[in-house]
């Protein structure tokens, strides 16, 4: 007898546990499959929608210019800093001339000097020119004379032998004039170079713009192609950004496009592209494209980071869904709408895709509503009932 009651006891026992675990499993089963879940709803509606290029760049000027002096000096005067705006032709910065003033004192002498002694020198030619004139003159009367024995021979002689001499003497006159000539070219071409030397201590600005650097101060040492100032031409700034590769096709010249300063997030500034580059980086397949920034910030500097984003395409008044409600099963895309109050899985073919929101070619239409879950996974949400907030 208590071997029988032992056995029914064992039997029991193992019925209330194949009860419990089929109820927990039955509890299961409805919470999975017929409690209602949590999420939200969105209705597909019409509107516009833009397909955006992303780069990312820093603000440049397409005209900038390094100021620094032709000839090493040191700097008496910076008469420009940084953020000051200036035209072409304003003076910048002068270096101390005191010495080259000095070399153009001495090469305008040495000038004043060979001048006179050309003077000189022509002087001399007009003297030489005169006396073989004047030997010319007697040799030919002395031939003449001896010809009617008026003369002797011995004079004959002598009148050639001046005559010789007069035309030796034009001939070291003209050589000497010539030599003359040049000494006047090399002293008056010295003179031109030490001026253009003292020149060269007064920079002035190549373009109209702004000082956007100042590296050196009245008294440093300026050498030629170590800037003292940066100057950047204003009327055309743009972002020089980094855009992959895959978006070559997309892009074209006059495109709009929207920057984004990292200073000013929230804000966009209009641009357009400008230029579009024609190499690409071989480490991280991205190219440049130049986007002009057509309003700038009220405080901006060359070299800030910016995105841009630059429009590619636009339609207008089509389905449109948020992004976050397409989903992907076996590569088809498609969405979940509430189909009384339960979710249904519905393949769906997209258009273009926006920052935020996507368009729907086919699957839906305006007015259905989309189920939108949040941390449940997609193969849970087929026949799902919806629990709407």
């Amino acid at each position: 007898m208590a071997q029988r009651w032992q056995t029914v006891r064992r039997w029991a026992g193992r019925a209330f546990k194949i009860g419990a675990l089929a109820a927990l499993a039955a509890g299961l089963v409805y919470w999975f499959r017929f409690s209602p879940l949590a999420a939200t709803v969105h209705r597909v509606e019409s509107g516009d929608i833009v397909a955006e290029v992303m780069g990312t760049g820093t603000l440049e000027a397409r005209y900038k210019s390094s100021i620094s002096p032709k000839i090493s000096g040191r700097l008496h005067q910076v008469l420009a800093d940084q953020g000051d705006r200036v035209q072409a032709g304003q003076v910048l910065l002068k270096l101390d001339d005191a010495d080259l003033k000095q070399q153009v004192e001495m090469a305008e002498a040495t000038v004043a000097g060979v001048q006179a002694a050309l003077v000189r020198l022509e002087a001399d030619r007009k003297r030489a020119a005169a006396v073989l004139t004047q030997a010319e003159s007697e040799a030919a009367r002395t031939t003449k004379l001896t010809e009617t024995h008026a003369s002797s021979a011995a004079d004959l002689d002598k009148a050639r032998e001046a005559l010789a001499i007069a035309r030796a003497g034009v001939s070291r006159a003209d050589a000497a004039l010539a030599e003359g000539q040049q000494q006047v070219v090399i002293s008056e071409k010295t003179l031109a170079y030490h001026q253009a030397r003292l020149a060269d201590t007064v920079v002035t600005a190549p373009i109209d713009g702004l000082i956007v650097l100042r590296s050196r101060d009245p008294g440093d040492i300026a050498v030629p192609g170590n800037p003292v100032l940066n100057l950047v031409a204003t009327d055309e700034l743009w972002i020089t950004a980094w855009v992959d590769e895959t978006e070559m096709s997309r892009l074209a010249q006059g495109q709009p496009a929207r920057v984004v300063f990292r200073s000013e997030p929230e804000r966009d500034y209009q641009g357009e592209v400008s230029r579009i580059g024609r190499q690409t980086d071989r480490e991280t397949r991205e190219f440049v494209v130049d986007v002009r920034v057509l309003e700038l910030p009220r405080n901006w500097a060359v070299g800030q980071r910016a995105e841009v984003y630059i429009q590619t395409a636009l339609k207008r008044s089509v389905p449109v869904l948020p992004a976050e409600a397409i989903r992907w099963h076996d590569r088809q895309s498609g969405v979940y709408v509430r189909q009384g109050q339960r979710a249904a899985w519905r393949a769906v073919t997209l258009g273009l895709s926006g920052r935020e929101i996507v368009e729907v070619v086919s699957g839906v239409a305006s007015g259905d509503w989309v189920v939108i879950p949040a941390g449940v996974p997609d193969t849970a949400l087929e026949g799902r009932r919806i629990a709407v907030p």
